[in-house]
């Protein structure tokens, strides 16, 4: 079974992030970065379903796309148990959309007729949700999104969905196909010293984006970006304080969403 996997280099969740000059992006000159979380959690089903189907053969290859720094989270993967990877070299990522991102993935991989596509539900910088499933049209394919579990089977793939509320959802799909992964639906490995030193003979093959003939007119343009403004404020509620506590459970029930 051969398994791509899209991920995708985004700046550690603790950096201190910095509105750039232009207000159209951020400074990125002294950030940390980590694999978007949702992604590591892709590789991580793709590595198990390698792992249960050993007898069958097959490959985990990622694909990434942005500047040469983005050759760290290729390692790391490298380092879990991918095989192979496709780097496709793009410093104009951040002004490239969803649409743009997509076009680019699907001219690299096309050609490698993967079995399955695994992708992040999305991105921790922008957080569109957009990239995995517009890959998917691009390339044809079935796909699915929000998936905690994947099993293969005789005739394909059965996943689980999260839906709304607490409730999930079992489908079947044929293969090949997309899904786009849920994070938390499966417990992350950590690169091991033999990982780390065989990450090093493995194959990266780079790919200038411009020789993709993958440049799209931008469907979304990113017109400014802020940091969130603090404020609080106070709220009293009148009443008993039967009627004072019915309304506060209603308020952390329907605004505030933590019950």
């Amino acid at each position: 079974m051969k398994i791509i996997v899209a991920i995708k280099q985004v700046p550690d969740r603790d950096s201190q992030v910095r509105v750039d000059a232009s207000g159209k992006w951020i400074v990125d000159t002294d950030l940390q970065y980590a694999m978007n979380e949702s992604d590591a959690h892709a590789l991580e089903e793709a590595l198990q379903l390698k792992e249960k189907t050993a007898e069958a053969g097959g490959e985990v290859i990622v694909v990434t796309a942005g500047a040469e720094s983005a050759g760290t989270v290729i390692r790391e993967a490298l380092a879990k148990g991918a095989d192979r990877a496709i780097h496709i070299l793009a410093d104009d990522l951040p002004s490239r959309d969803s649409f743009g991102v997509a076009s680019l993935l699907a001219a690299a991989v096309k050609d490698e007729k993967p079995d399955l596509i695994l992708a992040g539900l999305q991105s921790e910088d922008l957080g569109n949700g957009q990239t995995g499933v517009i890959l998917a049209e691009l390339l044809g394919l079935p796909h699915a999104t929000l998936i905690l579990n994947v099993e293969k089977t005789d005739i394909g793939l059965r996943v689980k969905r999260e839906l709304e509320e607490g409730w999930f959802q079992n489908i079947e799909l044929p293969t090949p196909a997309l899904l786009t992964i849920q994070s938390g639906g499966n417990k992350l490995r950590y690169a091991t010293l033999m990982g780390i030193k065989r990450a090093k003979t493995k194959e990266v093959r780079q790919v200038a984006a411009a020789s993709l003939g993958a440049d799209v007119p931008a469907v979304a343009v990113l017109e400014q970006i802020t940091l969130p403004k603090k404020q609080k404020s106070t709220q009293m509620l009148s009443g008993s304080p039967k009627e004072a506590a019915a309304a506060l459970v209603e308020k952390l029930r329907l605004e505030v969403h933590v019950l």
